[in-house]
């Protein structure tokens, strides 16, 4: 793990190691390394005002004393990503309708039966946060079933979209361009500015794509 200062009142944890790893692992670290820290928030150990977690890294904001909290972090040990997760999975119902689910079939070598059928026994989790307010990257697929994302972005992507890019499932919290397979989609609201949190699925929690 490498810790960088990024400006005068933030921290930027770069936890992807030297060697070429799978993408699970690093997912794995990103998470365990945010829940250590907000656990260590909430105790009164660490000052910050916001944890952001990325693909890589974990960004520390409104740090008072960058320099002495990088020394705290780098003599802490984050538990495993799976420890203390107690919150059953949030069950997001799903018509699974979307008009490239034969494209992912063809990708997985499989039907669209059997790709809805991954899908639906896949216990996901929020690795981050991105793209557009309350936009999720659910991670849970395995490296071998990673999608191109489309040759040409679609001009405009439904609210409630559920699609599949990279090694990621995402769903579109409002109407927006996209580049990703469309698999499927849900009326769950997934962004609310009036809410608190304002994102209904917040990094670190799990979640079912369930048929509706």
């Amino acid at each position: 793990m490498r810790i960088r200062p990024v400006g005068a009142h933030a921290l930027l944890l770069d936890l992807a190691p030297d060697r070429e790893p799978a993408r699970a692992e690093v997912a794995g670290r990103v998470e365990a390394w945010r829940a250590e820290l907000a656990h260590r928030r909430d105790l009164g150990e660490l000052a910050a005002v916001e944890i952001v977690p990325a693909a890589t890294t974990v960004l520390l904001d409104g740090v008072p004393e960058p320099e002495e909290t990088a020394r705290l972090i780098a003599g802490w040990t984050p538990r495993p990503a799976t420890a203390g997760s107690t919150a059953d999975p949030v069950e997001v119902p799903i018509t699974y309708d979307g008009e490239d689910l034969p494209v992912v079939a063809s990708h997985w070598a499989t039907n669209v039966a059997a790709v809805v059928d991954r899908l639906t026994r896949t216990e996901f989790q929020v690795a981050f946060c991105g793209f557009a307010p309350g936009f999720p990257y659910l991670t849970g697929l395995p490296d071998a079933l990673a999608l191109p994302r489309l040759p040409t972005p679609r001009s405009r992507v439904p609210a409630g979209s559920v699609a599949l890019a990279g090694p990621y499932a995402g769903i579109y919290p409002s109407p927006s361009p996209g580049g990703w397979l469309l698999v499927g989609r849900t009326g769950l609201v997934l962004f609310d500015v009036t809410a608190d949190p304002p994102s209904r699925l917040t990094p670190g929690t799990r979640v079912r794509l369930v048929p509706a």
